[in-house]
């Protein structure tokens, strides 16, 4: 047997003992005193390679033993993983549909969680789970996403999202739902356009679903495999809710390679105007104007303003979102500055996986549009340690005889305050 790697859970809120005892007051129920204010839950994000992928991809794994890329083999190593963590809630890419169908739904199922799937479009059998426990909450709602367009040139890529409202099951007070959202990116290094509207695609569901009646977010989980590194335009645009793409490089965008000479650069606007996406990524409402009955003067007026209106949105490279979001990793090892690595094969090691949150901001008051992003923040209590590239080489890699998927589980604990 090769070596253990350790991981440890890195504490990040002090658990301020809650006044959960009331002195004297015989009346209050206990539990129901210690839970009234706040839910937590633990959120896992895994990309567990799908078999199809590990063989056609066979070159990235030159490094591997034979037995240990066996699916009969892998299985059986990434259940024993899911269930030693016993997270909450699953978030798994790479899950290939007849395993899903005959083990891994099963499997799941029979550990307490209800799942849901979306199956990649195209060729690929391949998709994307959201699976949680009945214990900690009950659905309000499922919406796949397919970023595949069939009448946009752009969006011949076959991926998929997920994105699921849980309502938590909470003894004693009502609490806001959660929405939680999974998605596995294009990989292509070069097509760093394609990349950005999948990611436009997925936030403009999240900000349908998460809307709430008085015009706010509930709290936000956003998890996958976003095939960008941490620091690039894409991730940055996720965390600062604010991109510039005038200039940049199509290759860049991700940052998965260094070099981006000879590429394209992003056109203006990335995407196009039929796809019914703004450049805010939410689902624009086609303006139809009015036609009036008393004079066409008027109509004519609207329509000009509207034709107005498209045109001056067209000309800008701005991306924005309303969200405000971190990252539940830091990317890189305090003491040392030594980047941390979420997947690693023969190939690469490097960080594409993430859990993103709303995150409680005290800083952003004062900013204009950021209010909004305010409304039901989660706080990160705790995080499963991530591993340098040397960490991971130290037992051959990944896969490897205990690690049987060539990505770590990214692993999440936090508190809903309400």
């Amino acid at each position: 047997m090769e070596g253990m790697i350790k991981r440890n859970w890195e504490y990040i809120c002090s658990h301020n003992k809650e006044k959960t005892k009331i002195l004297g007051d015989k009346n209050v129920d206990p539990k129901c005193e210690d839970i009234e204010n706040k839910f937590d839950f633990s959120v896992m994000s895994y990309n567990i390679l799908s078999q199809d992928l590990l063989e056609d991809n066979s070159h990235l794994y030159r490094h591997c033993r034979r037995p240990v890329l066996h699916w009969s083999f892998r299985f059986p190593n990434i259940l024993k993983e899911i269930k030693h963590f016993d997270a909450d809630v699953l978030c798994l890419q790479e899950v290939q549909e007849d395993h899903y169908g005959t083990e891994i739904r099963p499997s799941l199922e029979s550990l307490g969680y209800h799942c849901e799937y979306k199956m990649r479009t195209g060729k690929k059998p391949d998709g994307c789970a959201i699976c949680f426990k009945h214990s900690k909450f009950s659905l309000l709602s499922v919406n796949p996403v397919e970023f595949y367009r069939p009448d946009i040139s752009l969006l011949d890529r076959d991926n998929v999202g997920l994105v699921l409202l849980l309502q938590p099951k909470i003894p004693c007070a009502a609490s806001p739902s959660i929405c939680v959202a999974n998605t596995h990116l294009l990989y292509n290094p070069r097509r760093g356009d394609i990349k950005l509207t999948q990611l436009a695609m997925l936030l403009a569901e999240i900000s349908s679903v998460a809307h709430q009646k008085d015009g706010s977010f509930c709290p936000i989980v956003m998890c996958g495999d976003f095939n960008s590194v941490p620091g690039s335009p894409l991730y940055s645009f996720i965390k600062e809710g604010k991109l510039n793409y005038e200039g940049l490089a199509i290759g860049k965008v991700s940052g998965q390679e260094q070099s981006s000479r000879g590429q394209r650069i992003l056109s203006i606007p990335i995407w196009p105007p039929n796809l019914g996406i703004s450049q805010n990524c939410v689902y624009e409402v086609q303006q139809v104007p009015k036609v009036e009955k008393t004079g066409s003067d008027l109509t004519q007026t609207q329509l000009k303003k509207t034709e107005v209106l498209v045109t001056a949105e067209k000309l800008s490279s701005n991306l924005q979102h309303h969200f405000s979001l971190s990252s539940v990793y830091s990317h890189y090892f305090p003491d040392t500055g030594v980047p941390e690595v979420t997947t690693c094969h023969s190939r690469s090691a490097i960080t594409v996986d993430y859990i993103f949150y709303s995150a409680e901001k005290e800083d952003v008051a004062g900013h204009p549009g950021t209010a909004v992003a305010l409304v039901g923040g989660l706080k990160l209590l705790a995080r499963l340690s991530l591993l340098t590239e040397q960490d991971l080489w130290t037992v051959n890699g990944l896969p490897n005889e205990n690690n049987s998927s060539d990505h770590l589980p990214l692993l999440a604990k936090f508190r809903l305050e309400h």
